[in-house]
């Protein structure tokens, strides 16, 4: 009965949020000279038309629009205690959506800002709903979350990092917004296990409000989710692997690094890659992501030019990603139950994540000749840089 009720949230929520993104495409020619992403040429940049770059407003109208029928239509859907602890992470999430938001029509929000400001939401988070860790299952630091200062700061690099780590995936098709469901999914199965209504509940609102959006971003990138919604989003998500921590002692700080392990293990690498390999700020842009690797030197490979379609590529990032990526959250879920176990199947993550990264850096998975033709509008192959 618990899962049905979460199924249909789900459902609701991803409804809503495509109702919202589609109001947002449908009327771009009013606000598309604030919204639109004309910078395509910028070095992350693969994308070659102007489109929204707003769909975090559409996802939030969504998700708020979801919890208001379910709150007055539906009462006794939520409870009221879920629904007033639902409404104070969202008055947490306010700091990094808005300055997320205020980046995608401005470009003027610097990176430190929008990391203060993913900080400061998780501040607000554990003041308003005590979501602040105190076991990580890491020996020596754990000793060291007893005391609450510290729990406070520890709790709000993880999140601020977690959140970042959204933003940094979020570049092609699908990717992003795939990787939501997909992590929310998997933290959404743990909170089963542990008949944890409430953080099933944030899963579900969580997974479609990214599904709803993904609907309109994939495969043909009518819209971006932006600064706003990777922040606000990567924000919930982090947040929903804190409370599962914070309301279940039992479980393993290693089991849900399992679920979220691909965008961190990504903004970790790239942090070490800019500071030690390029000796660049790890702040820097590039586009020598894994996922960018993978579209210049895998998709390239196995996915044909279609002029008709000038996104196909583009979307074929997901095809090569998201499985491994489902997977390796399932194995975390239903093998990771125990401390030893979760450690080793993190340690398979970083390891294949590695064993890829050099694989595609080194171009043995890469076209052997590649002609200029063969480069998407405003690509630059900046491989050899690492290589």
């Amino acid at each position: 009965m618990l899962l049905e009720k979460v199924l249909e949230i789900g459902l609701l929520t991803a409804g809503a949020s495509f109702a919202f993104n589609a109001a947002i495409v449908g009327s771009q020619r009013w606000h598309g000279k604030l919204s639109h992403d004309h910078d395509l040429g910028g070095v992350q940049k693969v994308h070659t038309t102007a489109v929204p770059r707003i769909g975090g407003i559409g996802v939030m109208a969504g998700l708020l629009c979801s919890i208001g029928i379910l709150a007055y239509a539906y009462p006794g859907t939520l409870g009221g205690t879920q629904l007033n602890l639902i409404l104070l992470l969202l008055w947490a999430s306010i700091p990094a959506f808005v300055a997320g938001v205020i980046e995608d029509f401005t470009k003027k929000v610097s990176v430190r800002m929008r990391l203060a400001a993913t900080v400061a939401s998780s501040l607000l988070a554990s003041a308003l709903l005590g979501a602040t860790l105190g076991d990580l299952n890491i020996w020596g630091l754990d000793s060291l979350l007893v005391y609450g200062p510290v729990a406070i700061v520890v709790t709000a690099v993880v999140v601020a990092g977690a959140a970042n780590a959204v933003n940094i995936i979020d570049g092609f098709n699908g990717l992003s917004s795939s990787t939501i469901i997909l992590m929310s999914a998997g933290l959404g199965a743990i909170a089963w296990q542990y008949d944890d209504a409430f953080v099933m509940t944030l899963a579900a609102l969580s997974a479609g409000a990214a599904a709803g959006f993904f609907l309109l971003n994939y495969p043909a990138g009518k819209l971006f989710l932006g600064d706003g919604g990777a922040y606000f989003m990567g924000f919930w998500v982090a947040e929903m692997a804190v409370l599962l921590l914070v309301r279940h002692a039992e479980i393993n700080a290693w089991q849900v690094l399992g679920v979220c392990a691909y965008p961190i293990i990504e903004v970790l690498f790239s942090i070490y890659r800019r500071r030690f390999i390029q000796n660049v700020s790890p702040g820097a842009p590039d586009a020598l992501h894994l996922h960018t690797l993978v579209f210049r030197r895998v998709v390239f490979k196995h996915v044909r030019r279609n002029p008709a379609r000038t996104w196909n590529r583009n979307a074929g990032v997901v095809w090569f990603i998201s499985p491994v990526v489902a997977l390796c959250i399932a194995g975390s879920v239903f093998l990771g139950g125990n401390v030893s176990s979760a450690i080793a199947l993190v340690a398979i993550q970083l390891a294949l994540y590695v064993a890829a990264y050099g694989r595609v850096v080194r171009g043995r998975w890469s076209v052997r000749a590649r002609r200029p033709a063969l480069l998407e509008v405003g690509e630059v192959d900046e491989v050899s840089t690492v290589s």
